[in-house]
């Protein structure tokens, strides 16, 4: 383990990768403000001074996700959701859709653990639960939107992803006879994008006091430090594209169109926020923007809901282990799911 451990930190740390990251998120980054102050002189220190203070308000939030993150893998305790997979249909479903909604899973973690259990015979409607709520939250999701949305929004975001699983888990029960979800698995795809976390121990329980073990104080600083990194970049970007947001795009415009009450705005908000193919951390500060230039809360919801589902990493994951008709199930699922997480609401707040 500890082998692997040192020979995946050596491969994050070559030349080769950091010029790979610098070409993409990164170099996003500095263009940035490089471009404002060629083109909009006048804008450059309003952006940054959003950017960089909103940054700072969110560094805790950050630093306390990653922390809880690393402890997280480093103990093995993500390997209980396992456990959600046993059982009758019905049980199934209701602990996939709650595992997958609080489980730290990324999505190339969630590709191999899906495709076992396609593999097993696992019923698809406890796997769809399970699939649509993973990618809507997870601990530092959570951390980080209590932080820059609120304590409200942040719980009515983890229900919401709770209430999507279920949601789709019952819906694909209902039609699992039907050809759509007959036969629904690709052959298995070889994975190796994600380190293997620790097992369990012996008795088949996570390890808290992991730090009594080499091998997991290895994996807790890999985490630690691969966590940091993703989250740092991904939301001073976000930061960035927050504060060109308020700049440049009109706060009338946006209150036009996804502001005040009623389900248009919350419609809108999930037709915009499916194709946006937004990173689930990104989406945060973007959300937190348009929600300052006056998009309604219920479509703030409804977009970062949508947004999520549609992300890159989480379309890859599931377009790559079941059929397109599949796929295309989960999609339009986790749209509607959406709009009514986001209908709703906007009724609480």
């Amino acid at each position: 383990m500890t082998e692997l451990v040192l020979k995946r930190l050596g491969e994050a740390l070559t030349i080769n990768s950091l010029l790979a990251r610098l070409k993409s998120i990164w170099m996003l980054v500095i263009a940035i403000p490089i471009a404002l102050a060629i083109l909009d002189p006048a804008q450059l220190e309003p952006v940054l001074t959003k950017a960089v203070g909103a940054l700072a308000h969110t560094l805790p939030y950050i630093v306390f996700a990653v922390l809880l993150i690393a402890y997280l893998k480093a103990s093995g305790a993500e390997r209980v959701i396992a456990d959600a997979f046993k059982g009758r249909e019905n049980r199934m479903i209701v602990f996939a859709a709650l595992f997958g909604g609080l489980a730290p899973f990324c999505s190339c973690e969630v590709i191999p653990f899906v495709a076992g259990l396609l593999a097993a015979g696992v019923p698809i409607a406890a796997i769809m639960a399970f699939w649509l709520s993973s990618p809507l939250m997870d601990p530092a999701q959570f951390v980080i939107t209590a932080g820059a949305l609120g304590w409200h929004f942040a719980i009515a975001k983890t229900i919401g992803a709770v209430m999507i699983g279920l949601m789709a888990g019952f819906v694909v029960k209902a039609f699992s006879k039907s050809p759509v979800f007959a036969d629904p698995a690709k052959p298995r795809p070889s994975s190796g994008c994600c380190k293997a976390a620790p097992g369990l121990d012996k008795r088949g329980k996570p390890v808290w006091a992991f730090w009594h073990e080499a091998d997991r104080r290895e994996v807790f600083r890999f985490e630690a430090i691969e966590s940091f990194v993703f989250l740092f970049k991904w939301l001073a970007l976000a930061y960035m594209l927050e504060g060109l947001l308020i700049a440049y795009v009109p706060a009338e415009s946006i209150t036009q169109y996804v502001g005040g009450p009623g389900p248009m705005p919350v419609i809108i908000g999930a037709l915009i926020g499916l194709p946006a193919y937004l990173n689930g951390y990104a989406a945060i500060p973007l959300v937190s923007g348009l929600v300052e230039q006056g998009m309604s809360p219920g479509a703030a919801m409804a977009f970062i809901m949508s947004g999520s589902v549609s992300c890159i990493p989480a379309m890859a994951a599931v377009y790559s282990l079941v059929k397109f008709r599949v796929f295309l199930a989960y999609a339009i699922l986790g749209l509607i799911g959406a709009m009514l997480i986001g209908g709703v609401y906007s009724l609480t707040v």
